[in-house]
């Protein structure tokens, strides 16, 4: 999903409120990118640029990538700023080390592509099988080409790997032979550009989860449903606290997992899908058959199929009905 031209004009991010808010302005459901403005620097002197995602296990909330950038005769302001694998450090100071990043705007830029559950468990499940991986490596993709749009004179790349190293390096050097690309595992901790990509997309999701909006209409805090990740007693708290017996979890929830799932089983009613037959469906002789309830409507007028309104409830989900009545 490309950026909406008008907010690449009017939003800037240059503190932790102005990230809330932005992120509040937009819609759970789908999927939203965002870029920095681009230091002067970044379109003039060669760069390096660092990929890495954050919330790829969680049963909850969305999975954002990020990348970062800055010229490769200024990376050592990466050290100054103590860019390192956002995992090891806490909250509060990876908070501290996206602030400075964004104060360091004349020569470091970043993006982030903020994926939600929705879309990755539609993706998921989907007839054709579109895989976690590949999810992942789309939005590595889309961030670089996000990147060169906006001008960034970009010469390495460093990505943290999905899979194996050596077949995704040779996947993006298929796709952009102009650059020089490094695809490892635990790049995080090795490449202090991939450590800033790495920050930038784990406070934006940390971020994304501490303003999330129901839009179920739930009175729930990020305090309640705790960090996502299928070990915390928060999470499974909530996992079972709030699945509806009969239309099942939040958009919040990743369905797919295999935590919901088992979830679901204790907690909601058992359903059975019937499969339905095509050859059934496109019947000539159900086709033209009048329906039996046509001859209950009392009227002299012409019968004029009425169009039926799905409830909203539905459209979110991206739920269709499969047996007409």
């Amino acid at each position: 999903m490309e950026m909406d031209t008008q907010s690449e004009k009017t939003t800037n991010i240059a503190s932790l409120e102005s990230l809330d808010s932005y992120i509040e302005q937009q819609d759970n459901k789908a999927n939203f990118k965002y870029v920095s403005n681009i230091p002067d620097v970044c379109k003039e002197y060669p760069c390096i640029l660092g990929i890495d995602e954050a919330g790829r296990g969680p049963v909850l909330g969305p999975m954002v990538y990020g990348c970062a950038f800055c010229p490769i005769n200024e990376q050592m302001i990466l050290e100054q700023l103590e860019c390192a694998d956002s995992k090891a450090l806490n909250e509060e100071k990876r908070d501290v080390i996206f602030s400075n990043i964004c104060k360091s705007n004349k020569s470091v830029g970043w993006a982030v592509e903020v994926i939600s559950p929705n879309s990755i468990c539609n993706n998921m499940l989907s007839r054709s099988k579109y895989s976690l991986n590949q999810v992942s490596m789309d939005s590595a993709i889309d961030l670089i080409k996000l990147a060169a749009k906006s001008q960034v004179k970009i010469e390495h790349i460093f990505v943290d790997t999905v899979g194996k190293p050596e077949k995704y390096q040779d996947y993006l050097k298929s796709l952009f032979p102009e650059y020089q690309i490094t695809v490892a595992k635990k790049a995080d901790s090795t490449y202090p550009i991939v450590s800033a990509a790495s920050i930038c997309a784990k406070v934006a999701r940390d971020h994304a989860l501490q303003v999330w909006k129901f839009p179920e209409g739930l009175d729930v805090n990020h305090t309640q449903f705790g960090s996502g990740y299928p070990g915390d007693p928060v999470t499974k708290k909530f996992l079972v606290d709030y699945c509806d017996p009969v239309f099942g979890f939040p958009q919040l929830v990743r369905f797919s997992w295999s935590t919901a799932v088992n979830a679901l089983k204790t907690t909601a009613y058992h359903v059975e899908w019937e499969e339905v037959n095509e050859t059934d469906k496109k019947s000539p002789a159900a086709i033209n058959n009048t329906s039996i309830t046509s001859f209950f409507k009392m009227t002299n007028k012409p019968n004029r199929p009425t169009e039926r309104v799905r409830h909203e409830f539905f459209a979110q989900r991206c739920l269709s009905r499969k047996v007409e009545f």
